[in-house]
């Protein structure tokens, strides 16, 4: 998808400050002999005035997959003046070798030479700015850790500073079923796409066998490692921010699922920095959804010609943080714009931004502690957490949680009466509770949802904790059944304002399926209210810095390259539920449809599909399966991949399936299957 942008707004442009000339392909010569596939975008005479560049490095083909979005992006930054090289990372695209796994040291090390080759080429001035979202906003801040001198600054967007406890594979120690498995099943088709015989030449189809023999689906590396280990702490820069000296613009979306990172990273790192949040799901500013979208590649050229260029932009002068305060919202599946106002802190954390408790009374929060402790039982409903969206929205149809009505209704909720002023918020929410086990393999999720009078439950925030894990990711410890133990579960930062006549309500429950793969048992939790048992939430009143804003300009592009529409885009999500047999599913479809781009001749197009399952009061019976078709081709030239992921589990092991098959036009040309068992690990 190239455009989720709904804002007529949007302003394409085709004329630039500097005549832009594009070198299709190049390669980057590695010192072990690989070579990286690169795509420049160059003022034309920057070999006679040489200009700094922009670098993005990825591994999502910049022939086909990423095409059309770098047409909007890496043009602009050449027509203002910098050279912007797309680089397919070591196994990917038509790079050579193979990708083994996400973040390894190989990644980081080819980068630091790729950033030697540009600072070197004639049209380079030797300074250096990384950009990118997503895996390419993670490495941005792995390389800038390792402090090559020609790196002068980042944009990271859509990334993450610590690998374990905020990623796509465990949240709070609890094994993410809803993405783990779908992301290594993405990873294992996106790899195994052959390189361009156009670039490569003929080698192109012994190289794709060799890709498909050895790059191993990534679940299972991911699965081995269920506690906050080495294999996380690499590519994790919250071990040691102050790894990172150059200056950080980190920006976010409320309605993806990586924003936390930009609220620590502000308070971790030790240099220049600034952050970002408006109410986007997982893209870049200028073209996101929800709206408003900004003029977020004006904002880059603020931050390049700052640090690349050696020109006082005053965008250091700025608030050190701006977010989007989200308005109040009827419960929707989806959003066009997200009504609210930008507001600024100068530093963070904000002395504006004041916790403020409420107390857990029966059903009911209230700002006055409860004298006389209540002990309220929550026991597990399985299917609690279908209708809650999905965990990492890119901005498609179906993507967020539902009425919470229905959720609420499988868990135990604590509400405020309605709210007589207007209350906002701006960071992390964070419950703490007193609780007891009777099982010694738990977990509590939480829910922070604002509630309507007409009793409509729209999600603000939500979290979770395995709390075997209650006090280390990487210690976790059983519980003992029946002992009281106090815990904290930080929710999703967010920014939201909870008008007048709302109630604020948390929801708690030892289940979240398919967010969190299930205890092993069924679990009842039992809660007791008192001092240790409460939400706070971080209340920020309006400041008259909010006021003084500048606004955002208008959004701009490039013009996208041209394209043709082979097949429309299509996405269906639907819950259905097996009344004889207790047995519910939750089916998530996504046709990306098929494109052709006459410049080239490529044409690729995919589907994917997937289920997940799990029976009422069987814990056990939890599976997920992840299916996917992908083609690439050229006239003649046509292939195919399918795929079919499965994960199960057992009271002592997880269960991985993993089955690719790929077609050289209708020939198959191979076929393998992973099947492995590894035991669970306190999850």
């Amino acid at each position: 998808m190239v455009f989720n942008v709904r804002d007529e707004s949007l302003s394409i442009k085709t004329e630039f400050p500097y005549t832009i000339r594009e070198i299709e392909h190049v390669w980057i010569p590695m010192s072990d002999g690989t070579r990286l596939a690169a795509k420049i975008w160059l003022p034309e005479n920057a070999e006679q005035n040489p200009v700094p560049a922009v670098l993005e490095y990825i591994p999502y083909r910049k022939n086909d997959f990423t095409a059309l979005r770098d047409s909007i992006r890496h043009p602009y930054f050449a027509g203002h003046g910098y050279a912007s090289v797309r680089v397919d990372l070591r196994g990917s695209g038509d790079s050579d070798g193979i990708l083994y796994d996400e973040y390894l040291p190989q990644e980081q090390d080819d980068a630091l030479e790729v950033l030697d080759w540009i600072s070197s080429q004639p049209w380079s001035t030797g300074s250096v700015g990384m950009i990118g979202k997503s895996w390419g906003g993670f490495n941005g801040l792995q390389v800038a850790a390792r402090r090559h001198p020609a790196l002068k600054t980042i944009i990271t967007l859509c990334s993450t500073d610590d690998r374990y406890a905020d990623d796509v594979h465990y949240m709070g120690g609890c094994l993410l079923a809803s993405d783990m498995l779908w992301w290594a099943s993405t990873m294992l088709v996106y790899n195994g796409r052959p390189a361009d015989p156009q670039i490569v030449g003929e080698s192109w189809r012994s190289s794709w066998l060799e890709r498909l023999e050895k790059t191993p689906p990534y679940v299972e590396e991911w699965v081995r490692h269920q506690r906050r280990d080495a294999y996380w702490k690499h590519g994790s820069v919250c071990e040691n921010y102050s790894d990172i000296n150059i200056p950080v613009f980190a920006v976010g979306g409320w309605a993806d699922g990586y924003t936390n990172a930009v609220l620590r990273l502000l308070e971790g790192l030790p240099g220049p920095k600034k952050g970002l949040i408006g109410p986007w799901t997982h893209e870049y500013p200028e073209v996101a959804v929800p709206g408003p979208a900004i003029g977020f590649l004006q904002e880059c050229l603020r931050w390049w010609d700052q640090w690349l260029n050696g020109k006082d932009t005053g965008i250091m002068e700025e608030p050190l943080l701006r977010a989007w305060i989200q308005d109040s919202v009827p419960p929707k599946v989806d959003y066009s714009v997200s009504p609210g106002r930008w507001v600024a802190e100068t530093v963070w954390p904000s002395p504006d931004i004041k916790p403020v408790d409420f107390w857990l009374d029966e059903k009911k929060l209230t700002k006055n502690l409860v004298p006389n402790e209540q002990s309220i039982t929550i026991s597990s409903i399985q299917e609690h957490g279908l209708y809650s969206g999905v965990w990492c929205p890119f901005g498609q149809p179906g993507d967020f949680a539902s009425d919470q009505r229905i959720e609420d209704a499988k868990s135990i909720c604590f509400a405020t009466e309605p709210l007589k002023e207007t209350m906002e918020i701006l960071g992390f929410p964070e419950v703490n509770v007193e609780l007891s086990s009777n099982r010694p393999n738990a977990i509590l999720a939480a829910r922070l949802c604002d509630v309507a009078p007409d009793g409509s439950s729209t999600l603000i925030s939500w979290g979770m904790l395995n709390l075997t894990h209650r006090d280390s990711h990487e210690f976790p410890q059983p519980l003992i059944p029946g002992k009281r133990y106090t815990i904290a579960v930080r929710l999703n930062a967010n920014g939201y304002s909870l008008p007048v006549g709302h109630r604020i309500q948390l929801a708690l429950s030892p289940t979240y399926w398919p967010h969190a793969w299930p205890s092993p048992e069924p679990v009842t939790l039992t809660v007791f209210t008192g001092e240790k048992t409460r939400l706070v939430l971080p209340v920020r009143p309006p400041q008259k810095r909010d006021e003084e804003l500048p606004p955002f300009s208008v959004p701009e592009t490039a013009a996208v390259m041209e394209r043709v529409i082979l097949r429309e885009e299509k996405r269906t999500r639907k819950v259905e539920h097996d009344l004889i047999n207790g047995i519910w599913k939750l089916d998530d479809y996504s046709d990306e449809g098929e494109r052709m781009l006459p410049k080239t001749g490529i044409e690729y197009g995919s589907t994917n599909r997937n289920i997940y399952t799990i029976k009422e009061g069987d814990p056990l019976s939890a599976e997920v399966r992840c299916e996917w078709t992908m083609k690439v081709g050229r006239g003649d030239w046509q292939t195919r991949l399918e795929s079919v992921s499965t994960m199960s589990s057992d009271a002592e092991m997880f269960y991985l399936t993993n089955e690719l098959t790929a077609f050289d036009n209708e020939e198959q040309v191979f076929t393998k299957i992973w099947k492995t068992e590894i035991p669970r690990d306190l999850v």
